[in-house]
């Protein structure tokens, strides 16, 4: 493509099958080699608008608090890192007993608290405590611990279904004999009645 040194439209012609086309395609502005931070439209409209001192003042005063300062802040439950106000970090800190909780693990409590009927204590202790076991065993043994929660899932589920297949006095369900020797055994009366004819 053949650049224009003027910054002035150019006229391409192309030929079709049945007429002539005249498309005009404006050139690229050059870039800018400037590589420094730039103003923008409103900034420049907002100041020139301003005639004294004072009111650039407050305009700076208040354009400074309403960015606020963002600080790394750690989970005390999973420990992982999430950059948050000073605000927020305050806020969850009220909501969850003095705790930070980022908020995976303040989803984790709230269902907790569905669970136990809205008592946060309990919840957000709970959650600490998978949390703490979790990063003790889980992510130093993976594999154990699929396999050690494969087991409690087992277990829960045994003791609810055992509950309701044993009786007070029955230990389980009582095995019947089995039905094939009394088939094989009517097979074979059946081809001697059949032999006999």
């Amino acid at each position: 493509m053949a650049t224009n040194p003027n910054n002035r439209r150019q006229t391409i012609s192309y030929s079709t099958t049945n007429n002539e086309n005249n498309i005009e395609i404006p050139s690229r502005p050059k870039p800018s080699t400037d590589n420094g931070p730039q103003r923008t439209i409103s900034d420049i409209n907002i100041t020139s608008e301003l005639n004294n001192k004072e009111e650039i003042e407050e305009l700076g005063a208040l354009q400074s608090l309403s960015i606020s300062k963002v600080e790394s802040a750690e989970c005390e439950c999973c420990g992982m890192c999430e950059e948050c106000t000073e605000e927020y970090i305050r806020g969850m800190r009220d909501m969850f007993l003095g705790r930070l909780v980022c908020g995976i693990c303040a989803a984790a409590v709230s269902r907790e608290m569905e669970k136990n009927g809205g008592k946060k204590n309990e919840a957000v202790e709970k959650h600490m405590n998978f949390c703490v076991k979790f990063n003790k065993f889980g992510r130093a043994y993976p594999a154990l611990y699929q396999a050690e929660a494969v087991k409690e899932i087992l277990k829960k589920s045994l003791s609810k279904k055992g509950s309701r297949l044993m009786g007070p006095n029955n230990i389980g369900i009582a095995r019947s004999s089995s039905c094939i020797p009394s088939i094989t055994i009517q097979k074979v009366e059946a081809l001697k009645e059949h032999m006999q004819f």
